[in-house]
């Protein structure tokens, strides 16, 4: 996957705004270490598909679905589709 300077830029930006109880391992492993989820709503929601996602300090609960409030995880979901 090929990473702009214009994306890694923005992910900086947003990685400064936000504090990630887990390091940022989504973006220190390169995008490998990724919860599921799927961009719904016309992208303003980020539905969560882990099964651990009950645990995730950035999901919540809507109605009878999980979903993500992680501002990292819904860029990488919009701009990289993972």
């Amino acid at each position: 996957m090929d990473i702009t300077e214009e994306h890694e830029r923005q992910i900086r930006e947003i990685m400064r705004g936000m504090q990630c109880p887990k390091d940022f391992e989504c973006y220190k492993s390169g995008f490998e270490n990724l919860c599921e989820v799927r961009i719904i709503c016309d992208g303003k929601l980020v539905k969560c598909l882990d099964e651990n996602g009950e645990i995730c300090e950035f999901g919540f609960t809507f109605g009878s679905g999980r979903f993500c409030k992680c501002s990292l995880r819904k860029y990488i979901a919009e701009n990289f589709k993972l």
